[in-house]
């Protein structure tokens, strides 16, 4: 009869065991923490805006800054087609604080500054989200 080793076949078992935990929790996926990003960058939500969103990839539960002179400027919750023609429709959402936050959910989202003129000189931006 040979001899076992200090722990025998019950330590093995629990050697085993903690191993398997140990690679499942380290290749479980982790999840990635949302960003925030401030539209128009350290310039704010201003005009020539448009154009900031083109090659930026954003993630469902993203965050949008909005920072802007609450005095002359807005931020309306748009449609694609009230994006596209510049014209808020009557009951859209519209963001007055001058430091407003959005989270994303998934597809694309429209914002555009009610101010007359303003969308029209690019103060609005599409932001699509995956």
């Amino acid at each position: 009869m040979m001899a076992r080793g200090r722990g025998g076949a019950i330590g093995g078992v629990l050697a085993l065991a903690l191993l398997v935990g140990l690679l499942v929790a380290t290749s479980a996926p982790v999840a990635e923490a949302a960003a925030s990003y401030m539209v128009g960058d350290y310039g704010g939500w201003k005009f020539n805006v448009d154009k900031w969103a083109k090659g930026r990839t954003f993630r469902a539960g993203d965050v949008l800054v909005f920072n802007y002179n609450r005095a002359v400027h807005d931020v309306a919750v748009v449609n694609a087609a009230a994006y596209r023609s510049c014209a808020v429709p009557k009951g859209a959402k519209v963001l007055r604080s001058g430091r407003d936050k959005v989270r994303l959910g998934r597809g694309t989202h429209y914002f555009a500054c009610t101010v007359r003129g303003h969308c029209q000189a690019g103060m609005k931006i599409a932001v699509r989200a995956v």
